[in-house]
């Protein structure tokens, strides 16, 4: 008798499809803060049938971008700079959490080696004598690297779990703000100063320092409220920012 797993297997994939391509229309623009959106008009315009509309509806509203309507549908949520600050902060605790218990319970020296060589990697781009938006989209991939690989070290699926739907939050990413960053005049400063955390953050894992390593991820996640704080101080840089024109207003001096 055949098996009914691909079946499974295709709903699943249209129904990322569908979150994917909603998510994109949302950060764009296309859809804006208080737009009404509801199956039936997103069969059309995404070209997909209502079931993984239906499932990724719940996934995008799981995530906070939607607001259900007690009528039915859902609206575009837009998100004050406290919100935005949340999402990060969030992030940082977690992830210091993870530096923590990876520095008390031991990390296997794989996963060490593997941060080192992130950190390698993303120095040479550092060394450069200048930064383009290419070299930047690399240090997206190396950047998010160390990240997952920090979360390995943890060893903890729970806590895995967790950052996990941490990071699908609205500007929580760790290298959501890089494209801006590459923009930005001080953007070296950033990127050296990130990678001192990086760095030290590793000493601490393999000193067993968890105290150390906690607070050093977490003042690492603030380097992306400052790169915020720094592209929403001007049009250019602003329209650089997936989903910024979800963020009620700019940042004033002082929110971070």
């Amino acid at each position: 008798m055949p098996t009914a797993v691909p079946d499974v297997d295709r709903a699943s994939s249209q129904t990322v499809k569908a979150q994917l391509a909603l998510r994109d229309l949302i950060l764009s623009g296309d859809l804006k803060p208080g737009d009404r959106i509801s199956e039936l008009n997103l069969v059309d315009r995404l070209g997909m049938s209502r079931t993984p509309i239906r499932m990724a509806l719940a996934r995008l509203e799981d995530e906070g971008f939607l607001e259900a309507i007690p009528s039915g549908g859902f609206t575009i949520k837009a998100f004050g700079e406290r919100d935005v600050y949340d999402a990060i902060e969030l992030r940082g605790t977690l992830e210091g959490f993870a530096a923590r218990i990876a520095a008390e319970r031991g990390v296997r020296g794989r996963i060490i080696e593997e941060m080192k060589d992130a950190i390698r990697r993303i120095d040479d781009i550092a060394a450069l004598p200048a930064l383009s938006v290419d070299h930047f989209s690399d240090y997206v991939d190396l950047n998010g690297r160390f990240h997952a690989l920090l979360v390995e070290a943890a060893d903890s699926p729970v806590l895995k779990r967790q950052i996990e739907r941490t990071l699908n939050l609205p500007f929580a990413s760790p290298s959501g703000f890089v494209r801006v960053q590459a923009e930005l005049p001080e953007a070296r400063k950033i990127l050296i100063i990130a990678q001192d955390h990086h760095t030290c953050v590793v000493r601490a894992i393999e000193d067993r320092e968890g105290t150390r390593a906690e607070a050093l991820m977490r003042e690492h996640a603030r380097l992306a409220q400052r790169n915020l704080q720094l592209a929403l101080r001007d049009q250019g840089t602003r329209s650089l920012l997936p989903g910024a024109v979800l963020i009620r207003g700019a940042m004033r001096s002082g929110v971070f």
